[in-house]
């Protein structure tokens, strides 16, 4: 059977060579990739703000070490990160085990970059920050008003993995006030995050993550672990946005406490964040 993935791949390598990147940069923007997003002005000076990404690297599967390079999805990093800083708050950046943060190599193409990706490649202080991740095991998320994940590919391999950050999710939402965002796979943070009788912390709550259907689209043969199918095996309630291509749909919710806001997929980072940003500056 013929891979209509990579049918589509063909012609889009054609067009560009015939339109030019910027064309089919336009043509993907028209479609639903990487949507404007018109948000409000905050002023949340005095307020603190943590990225957190994967540190896995290479799309491999189970006692292999070589694959395709891959990490956290550009965009899914930068569009928070840029929202928050631009609304005065202190941003810092880590990861699973610290150090460089690998990025999607896929997700920093020409034609899938977004204006915050842009911004980033100019950006000498975040770059610094992505080469120098702090590891996880040295923060204090109790420090924090807002800690929010990214995805990309490389997060199904060490986020809902980590016995540490399922700890750390954990005591950060007993413990202090902050709000919990997400991007994509950065959900498979709170699966394993357990509340005060042992039960999933999530259980009951509204959340999203990247639906399966995009993933079977996207064609990945193998990566450990799949948000919408972890985030059901946890007891979330579900919700996601569907259509010909969800790679084009996007979707942000927040949970019933105003405590946990997840965004669908690559689409979703400006909404999301802006929505905790909206939560936070109602708590002002």
């Amino acid at each position: 059977m013929i891979n209509m993935n990579k049918i589509a791949l063909i012609v889009l390598v054609i067009a560009s060579s015939i339109i030019g990147l910027s064309g089919c940069k336009s043509i993907l923007e028209s479609r639903g990739l990487n949507p404007d997003f018109e948000g409000n002005k905050y002023n949340l000076e005095g307020k603190k703000a943590l990225i957190v990404t994967t540190s896995h690297g290479v799309l491999n599967k189970p006692g292999e070490t070589d694959g395709k390079a891959t990490g956290v999805a550009a965009s899914e990093m930068t569009a928070p990160y840029y929202e928050f800083l631009d609304a005065n708050m202190e941003v810092h950046v880590a990861s699973i085990r610290g150090g460089q943060i690998p990025v999607d190599p896929v997700s920093m193409r020409r034609y899938i970059r977004c204006e915050a990706d842009e911004r980033y490649l100019r950006d000498d202080i975040f770059q610094t920050k992505v080469k120098n991740s702090i590891p996880i095991e040295e923060v204090d998320f109790t420090q924090y008003d807002v800690i929010f994940f990214a995805g990309g590919w490389g997060a199904a391999y060490d986020m809902g993995q980590s016995d540490t950050l399922a700890k750390k999710v954990s005591h950060a939402y007993y413990n202090s006030n902050a709000i919990f965002g997400s991007v994509c796979h950065g959900a498979l943070a709170f699966v394993n995050a357990k509340d005060s009788t042992g039960q999933s912390l999530i259980k009951g709550r509204t959340m999203t993550g990247v639906t399966q259907k995009q993933l079977d689209e996207i064609n990945i043969e193998f990566t450990p672990l799949h948000p919408e199918e972890e985030l059901r095996k946890a007891g979330a309630n579900y919700q996601c946005s569907t259509g010909k291509r969800d790679i084009f749909e996007t979707l942000t919710v927040v949970d019933e406490e105003k405590r946990f806001v997840t965004g669908q997929n690559q689409n979703s980072g400006h909404e999301t964040a802006q929505k905790i940003m909206e939560i936070l500056n109602d708590l002002k």
